[in-house]
C-alpha cells in the first residue's frame, strides 16, 4: 500500500514540477520577451489593416502574456486614429498602403478613420490602395487614396444603401409561440416583426430618411475626394457603372487596373526602392501598439477622463462588448471624485437595453455633472438606452453618420398557449395570492397582466422624455414629438436638438477642456476588463475558447447572430432598445 502511495506522490510531483516549469517559462518570457518591439525601420510604410478591430476601446488591461500567444496587438479604434497622427509627423513613415482591407467598423467608426486619412494627406506622404474587390464601405474609406487600384478581373461594389428586415408573425402562428408586445413609440419598430407581415409605414418612412442621410453623407465625401459631382456619382450606383474594372476605370471611380505585384512596384517606385529589393514596412495595429497607446502630454497635471460605453447596456458588471451598471457606474463615480480630472468624456456606441440599468447609469451622471462637465461622443450608434445615458451631457457631439435618437420603450412577454396545446403540454397552478401567478407562458395573457405591462412601459416613456427634456433644455411635448421611437442620423438629430455639434472625440475632448477651463491637459481611458484565464490561453497555441471554435466553424455573419440570439433570451424587464440593426457593406 506504501508503495502504491510512493508511485501516486512521485507521479504528482512530476506534474506539478512540470506545471511550475511550464508557468516558470511564461513569466521569464513576458518579463524579458513582453518589452521586443518591432523596429520601426527608415523608408518605411505603414500597412493598413482593420481586420479584428472593431471596438473604439481594446477595454483590457495591458497583458504580460498576449505577446507570447499572438502576434496581433489588441488595439481599438481610438488607437488606430491615434497610430495615424503620430504617423503624420513620423519621418521613417513615408506613406500608408490598403491593400484588401477589410473591416467590421460601423459607419461612423469608418468615417472617423477616413478623417484621419484626410488629415495624414496634409503631410504631403501618400496613400495608395489596392483592392481584389471594393465593398461600398471600404471604398468610402479607400476613396481618400491618391491612387486606386482595382484587380484586372475585380469589382466595386457601388450601388446605393438597403436594408432587409425580417419579420415573424406567420412563423409565430405555425410556430404556436406568440411574443405579446407591450411598447411605446409608433416608429417602435423592434417588436414590429412579431406583429405584422410588412414594414409599417412609420417604419418605412424613418428607414428610408436614415438612409438617404448616411448615403447623402457618403457621397459629399467621396464627390470631394474623387471630384465627380454627386449627381453622378447617383447615375454610377444606379446603372452599376462600377461592376467591371473597365467601367469604373471609365467613370473615374479608380485610377488604375493592375495586379498586386503592379501595385507593390508603384509603392517601391514611391519609396526609391530597387526593383529586387523589398521595401520596409510596419503593421498599423503593431504600430498603434507602439506609438500611440501613451496618454498624450503625459507630464500634465489636469485630466480628461474618457468613458467608454459601448454595446447592449445590461445589468451585472459588464464587459468589452457590453455596457454594465458596475463597471460604468464605477468609472463614473472614481471620475468624479478624482481632482486631477477635469471633466469627463463619454463616448458611447450603443443601442441601448435595459431600462433600469440605462436609469441608474443616467444617474451617476446627473451626480457627476454638477461637479465638473460631461461632454458626449457618440459612435456608429448612441440609440434609445444609448441616447438615455447620453441626454443630460453638457455637450453632445456626434457624426453625420451616427444613428441616434430612438426615445421609446418596450417590452415583450413570450406566449406559449398555442404550442402547448397542440404538443398536449398541461400546467396547474398553486400560489398563495391572487396576483402571485398573474403571467405564464403557457395561459393565455390576462388582460390585467397586459394593463400592468403597458402602464411600465408608459411610466417608463414618460421618464424617459423628462430626462431628455431636461437635458437638451426642451419642452416634454417637443420631445415627444421626435420621440415615438424614431430614430435619426446625425445630421438630422443636429436639426431637432438632440445633438449640439457633428465632429469626432478628438473635437469632445476639446470641448470638454473648454469647458473645465484648462489649456493644458492629459486623457485617460476605462473602463478596463481583466483578461482571464480562459481569454490568455485562448490565444494560444494550447486551446481555443468556445466562442472563437463556433465562430470558426459557422462563420463570422452567422456567429453574430448567433451572439444577437443569446442576448435575446437572458434580457430582463422593459428594454430602451433600438428599432433594428443597419449593416452597410
Amino acid at each position: 500500500m506504501n508503495f502504491l502511495k510512493n508511485i501516486l506522490s512521485t507521479i504528482i510531483g512530476i506534474f506539478v514540477f512540470f506545471m511550475i516549469l511550464f508557468f516558470g517559462f511564461i513569466l521569464i518570457g513576458a518579463i524579458f520577451g513582453g518589452s521586443d518591439k518591432t523596429t520601426v525601420k527608415d523608408n518605411s510604410v505603414l500597412e493598413f489593416d482593420l481586420s479584428g478591430v472593431s471596438a473604439d476601446f481594446a477595454g483590457a488591461t495591458p497583458d504580460p502574456f498576449a505577446k507570447l500567444f499572438s502576434d496581433k496587438a489588441t488595439v481599438g479604434v481610438t488607437d488606430i486614429l491615434n497610430a495615424i497622427e503620430v504617423a503624420k509627423s513620423d519621418d521613417k513613415i513615408k506613406g500608408i498602403s490598403i491593400i484588401n482591407n477589410s473591416s467590421n467598423l460601423g459607419m461612423a467608426q469608418t468615417k472617423a478613420v477616413r478623417d484621419a486619412l484626410l488629415d495624414f494627406k496634409k503631410s504631403k506622404k501618400f496613400i495608395l490602395s489596392y483592392a481584389d474587390v471594393y465593398s461600398q464601405k471600404e471604398y468610402y474609406l479607400n476613396s481618400v487614396a491618391d491612387t486606386i487600384y482595382l484587380n484586372p478581373i475585380g469589382e466595386v461594389d457601388f450601388k446605393g444603401l438597403s436594408t432587409e428586415l425580417m419579420f415573424y408573425k406567420d412563423l409565430q402562428d405555425k410556430a404556436g409561440i406568440k411574443m405579446e408586445v407591450i411598447r411605446h413609440g409608433k416608429y417602435k419598430s423592434a417588436v414590429e416583426p412579431f406583429l405584422e407581415n410588412k414594414m409599417s409605414d412609420a417604419n418605412r418612412e424613418q428607414v428610408t430618411a436614415l438612409l438617404k442621410s448616411v448615403w447623402s453623407s457618403m457621397l459629399s465625401e467621396i464627390s470631394v475626394s474623387r471630384n465627380i459631382p454627386v449627381e453622378n456619382l447617383n447615375k454610377i450606383a444606379d446603372s452599376l457603372l462600377t461592376r467591371t474594372p473597365e467601367l469604373a476605370l471609365s467613370n473615374k471611380i479608380i485610377d488604375k487596373i493592375a495586379y498586386e505585384d503592379q501595385y507593390v512596384s508603384a509603392i517601391k517606385k514611391a519609396l526609391k526602392t530597387e526593383k529586387d529589393e523589398d521595401y520596409n514596412s510596419i503593421d498599423l495595429q503593431e504600430y498603434a501598439a507602439q506609438k500611440a497607446m501613451l496618454p498624450k502630454n503625459s507630464g500634465a497635471d489636469n485630466t480628461i477622463k474618457v468613458i467608454y460605453a459601448q454595446g447592449e447596456i445590461m445589468p451585472g458588471e459588464g464587459n468589452i462588448e457590453t455596457i454594465g451598471e458596475g463597471s460604468m457606474r464605477d468609472a463614473i463615480r472614481d471620475a468624479r471624485e478624482d481632482e486631477d480630472i477635469k471633466a469627463i468624456v463619454l463616448r458611447v456606441d450603443s443601442p441601448g437595453g435595459s431600462a433600469l440599468t440605462s436609469e441608474l447609469i443616467w444617474r451617476e451622471l446627473e451626480l457627476t455633472k454638477k461637479v465638473k462637465p460631461i461632454v458626449v461622443s457618440m459612435g456608429n450608434v448612441a440609440a434609445s438606452g444609448g441616447y438615455y445615458i447620453a441626454c443630460n451631457a453638457n455637450k453632445i457631439f456626434a457624426e453625420s453618420t451616427t444613428i441616434t435618437g430612438s426615445i421609446g420603450v418596450f417590452g415583450l412577454l413570450p406566449n406559449a398557449t398555442v404550442l402547448s396545446d397542440r404538443i398536449g403540454l398541461h400546467t396547474e397552478v398553486v400560489s398563495t395570492n391572487a396576483k402571485a401567478a398573474d403571467y405564464s407562458p403557457f395561459r393565455p395573457l390576462d388582460p390585467n397582466v397586459r394593463n400592468q405591462a403597458q402602464e411600465g412601459v408608459e411610466r417608463i416613456y414618460s421618464t424617459f422624455v423628462k430626462r431628455v427634456a431636461a437635458g437638451r433644455k426642451m419642452t416634454e411635448t417637443a420631445v415627444d414629438s421626435i420621440g415615438q421611437g424614431r430614430v435619426w442620423s446625425g445630421d438630422a438629430a443636429i436639426k431637432n436638438g438632440l445633438v449640439d455639434k457633428i465632429g469626432g472625440l478628438e473635437d469632445a475632448i476639446a470641448e470638454a477642456a473648454k469647458l473645465a477651463k484648462v489649456k493644458d491637459y492629459k486623457t485617460s481611458s476605462g473602463p478596463f476588463f481583466e483578461t482571464n484565464f480562459e481569454d490568455m490561453f485562448s490565444k494560444g497555441p494550447f486551446g481555443q475558447s468556445t466562442s472563437s471554435i463556433v465562430a470558426k466553424e459557422i462563420g463570422a455573419e452567422n456567429y453574430k447572430t448567433l451572439q444577437k440570439i443569446k442576448k435575446a433570451t437572458i434580457r430582463t424587464g422593459i428594454q430602451v432598445m433600438m428599432p433594428y440593426e443597419i449593416v452597410i457593406k
